[in-house]
């Protein structure tokens, strides 16, 4: 591999060749309140991440992440209204849907929660701090590394950086791309994605964030917070590119399933 095709490493095996693929995902932040953040934690790792997802037909796979103060205090973006408030968001849970299976998927993801609320196995002491549905738009990869993203949910990694970025009027998905395409890529994979519309008769307290941004979601073999250099200048670089700001980056930390580790550290 020379030189020229290491830094732009590309999955082993293309896209399109792949018989299972990432079509759309789920992106959900969220915050339980003050003193049940243990509470929250065992309701949704033990109840919700299957019933009200993982038991889906077309969702393969799901993981969660937490970040703790020691993430929040690294965080950076904007602070126009409809951003999110940094000090806010300690728990990400991300869901892959299969290519093509969308619209079924969103139908019956909305139903089973409006059953869940109805039979009060919701969780009340929790707030959404932004939930959204996001189409596949491209992966890239750090130098080196094939791995792709229809793996990285089942892979254990040190965490996640999660930057959403505000487009710049006449600036598109297509351009961001294209920005992705000409840098290395920091983790070892990395999933740039656009808003989907939400249903309409989605449950009242999960609130719409659509609209003009991207999503882009790095896998960090390392502990994010210990490699945070690498994604200071995200926001500087997209802004100098013109394609718009960088309005939330975040790094969070794989949750350990059956422990309750982190919760006393939000």
């Amino acid at each position: 591999m020379n030189a020229s095709e290491q830094r732009y490493s590309r999955p082993d095996v293309p896209r399109h060749d792949r018989p299972v693929r990432v079509g759309s995902l789920l992106f959900t932040v969220v915050q339980p309140r003050p003193g049940h953040e243990v509470a929250f934690n065992r309701w949704y790792e033990r109840d919700h991440f299957y019933a009200g997802c993982m038991i889906g037909a077309h969702q393969f796979a799901g993981s969660r992440y937490v970040a703790t103060r020691d993430c929040k205090a690294l965080r950076y973006g904007t602070d126009n209204p409809g951003d999110i408030d940094r000090s806010r968001g300690s728990y990400l849970a991300v869901y892959w849907v299969l290519d093509g299976a969308h619209d079924d998927w969103n139908r019956w993801a909305v139903d089973q929660v409006n059953r869940l609320h109805a039979d009060a196995r919701m969780f009340a002491e929790r707030d959404h701090v932004h939930t959204g549905l996001y189409n596949y738009a491209a992966e890239f990869n750090e130098p080196g590394s094939t791995m792709p993203i229809e793996l990285a949910l089942d892979r254990h990694y040190g965490g996640v950086v999660a930057a959403l970025g505000q487009l710049a009027p006449g600036i598109t998905t297509a351009d961001v791309r294209a920005f992705h395409a000409g840098r290395e890529c920091p983790a070892d994979v990395m999933l740039l994605a656009d808003p989907i519309p939400m249903l309409a008769d989605r449950p009242a307290d999960v609130p719409t964030s659509e609209g003009t941004h991207v999503l882009q979601l790095y896998f960090s073999i390392e502990d994010p917070r210990s490699v945070w250099d690498r994604y200071r200048g995200l926001g500087t670089d997209f802004a100098a590119a013109g394609l718009g700001a960088i309005s939330f980056a975040s790094p969070f930390l794989s949750t350990i399933p059956g422990t309750d580790i982190y919760t006393d550290q939000l």
